[in-house]
């Protein structure tokens, strides 16, 4: 008797990467497809889907390696669970960038094997992801390494300090509110449609600055978030007080961006809590401040000497400074999947704050199952 296999995801704009992946699944047994709704892909990208889900779910029980397909009955990362425990399939396949813990944790309940592919292209033809295929996902986003909270006033004013960014190629439809400036990234795809312009890198990242907090605006958006998805390669901004930085650190170098690539690993965490709120029980002081600050300056050190052991660990220490003011940014479940890493790493933070976001690695040893980051050049 075949294996059945199951698959979930949007399948919108479909394409060749769509179809290599189902054959691959289907290699396994008989291949049955979860279909994200129309509300649960909203919810999960801030953003409509190009096909409805009536559309996307024809086109995909046409194809050939398919069986059998549906729209999923629920919502978030885990909108196919009730199909899953009806189904109870032999295998659940994903992915790299569609693991979470969440979705393993789920498949070790069931005793279904749970496998993680990468993506591999039929025979001649380009990678293809439906993220490259859409017109505005050439504006990039940014991953903080060291510093965050340093470019809001409130904290800086204690003490001055830096926060580092490295701008990243879309090369993944990374989920909304995951820390990796998304709301900048979509006030700049209002302003621009479909990529950053060229001129004064700094002039317009001013300008996405104040577009996305005009006058009135009750909660100002750090300015690291415009900076880093504007300005490529890695960054250091100097805070004193301010809004925008006093000085700007940039550094475009081909060997450090391959050796930064090589080093940063990313796994999705699940979706905030509802009615989660980051600035509760917050306890900035002069002292936590000067450690964040002085945490980021290591980091910056270690980065530019290529110092993977000391890179690693002062990006933790940036981590652990930040929790002890913003303990909100964590909860026991983003905890506990750190520690199912620590032994193996030289250094963690995450990039959202409270889920939503992405455990970021610095490790010279492959993650399995984590995804991995192509810096912007130019």
């Amino acid at each position: 008797m075949s294996k059945k296999v199951f698959v979930s995801g949007c399948y919108d704009m479909l394409h060749s990467g769509h179809v290599a992946f189902f054959e691959e699944a289907a290699a396994y047994g008989d291949l049955y497809v979860g279909i994200g709704s129309d509300r649960t892909i909203a919810e999960l990208k801030a953003r409509k889907t190009i096909n409805s889900d009536a559309e996307r779910l024809y086109m995909v029980s046409a194809l050939k390696s398919v069986k059998k397909a549906w729209i999923n009955s629920g919502s978030g990362l885990l909108d196919f669970e009730n199909e899953l425990r009806e189904l109870r399939p032999d295998i659940f396949f994903v992915n790299a960038d569609g693991h979470t813990a969440a979705k393993e944790t789920l498949c070790k309940e069931l005793g279904i094997e749970y496998v993680v592919s990468k993506r591999v292209p039929h025979g001649g033809l380009p990678a293809r992801s439906t993220t490259a295929l859409r017109q505005e996902c050439r504006i990039p986003y940014r991953i903080d390494l060291a510093g965050g909270w340093l470019d809001q006033p409130y904290v800086s004013k204690m003490a001055a300090g830096s926060v580092i960014t490295l701008c990243i190629e879309p090369d993944y439809d990374f989920n909304d509110r995951s820390g990796m400036a998304t709301s900048s990234r979509k006030k700049a795809i209002e302003l621009w449609q479909t990529d950053v312009p060229q001129g004064d890198s700094e002039k317009l990242a001013k300008t996405l600055f104040c577009f996305e907090n005009p006058p009135g605006t009750e909660y100002v958006s750090g300015s690291q978030d415009a900076l880093g998805i504007v300005m490529p390669g890695l960054n250091k901004f100097d805070y004193v007080g301010n809004f925008w930085p006093e000085k700007i650190h940039s550094r475009i170098d081909e060997e450090l961006f391959l050796w930064l690539e090589k080093h940063i690993w990313m796994i999705p965490l699940y979706p905030r809590h509802q009615g989660y709120d980051v600035l509760a029980n917050t306890h900035i002081t002069t002292e936590a401040t000067r450690k964040l600050a002085l945490s980021t300056e290591q980091c910056w050190s270690a980065i530019l000497e290529k110092n993977a052991l000391e890179t690693g660990r002062a990006m933790t220490d940036s981590f652990e400074a930040q929790i002890a003011m913003f303990p909100e940014m964590v909860n026991a479940d983003i905890m506990a999947q750190i520690d199912q890493f620590k032994t193996d790493v030289l250094g963690w933070k995450v990039s959202g704050a409270g889920g939503g976001g992405y455990l970021i690695f610095f490790s010279e040893k492959p993650i399995k199952n984590a995804i991995q980051i192509r810096v912007r050049r130019n």
